[in-house]
């Protein structure tokens, strides 16, 4: 009597062909069809420096790069590293709170939630009000903004670039 393992171990697997650039380029799919082959060195049709997509875009966004300044540049870069890191740590922090919560729910820990909520908040309310509010968010932006504008020339538009990167990253 055969055996399944038998009967699939015997069964033929296809071969792979390689890739061609003319199979991406709507020419013909066929390995061995060698008519529609583009000319060596040349995978994609010639675009003239008018009609190139990159630099039409690029022309259309002349007058604000113009005023682009260094500031600005490094403000979308640190912009754009601040939402990684702060995904991040808000991450760790959800998990963290996941456990901590499921070890409370099982009964193994007490957490005084009600404390850990009035001590954070101490900690971060810079007006004393006791409340996170719109002005503790910019007093900790003014903090962080002197830090990374100190003794960089041109940092006038660091703020927005910082708010382009945080947004459109």
């Amino acid at each position: 009597s055969r055996s399944h393992a038998h009967h699939f171990s015997s069964t033929r697997r296809p071969t792979m062909r390689p890739f061609r650039p003319a199979d991406s380029e709507g020419q013909s799919s066929d390995p061995y069809d060698d008519s529609g082959a583009p000319e060596v060195g040349h995978v994609l049709p010639k675009e003239s420096d008018a009609s190139d997509a990159i630099s039409k875009a690029l022309d259309k966004m002349k007058p604000a790069m113009s005023k682009m300044t260094f500031g600005a540049f490094v403000g979308y870069c640190s912009g754009v590293a601040a939402k990684k890191v702060g995904k991040a740590i808000a991450a760790a922090i959800g998990m963290g709170f996941i456990a901590l919560q499921g070890a409370v729910y099982t009964g193994y820990v007490e957490v005084d939630w009600k404390k850990v909520q009035n001590d954070a908040v101490t900690k971060i309310d810079t007006d004393a009000d006791g409340k996170i509010t719109i002005d503790d968010a910019k007093t900790y932006w003014q903090k962080l903004k002197k830090i990374l504008t100190n003794k960089v020339p041109d940092a006038g538009g660091f703020s927005l670039g910082f708010l382009y990167g945080v947004t459109y990253s």
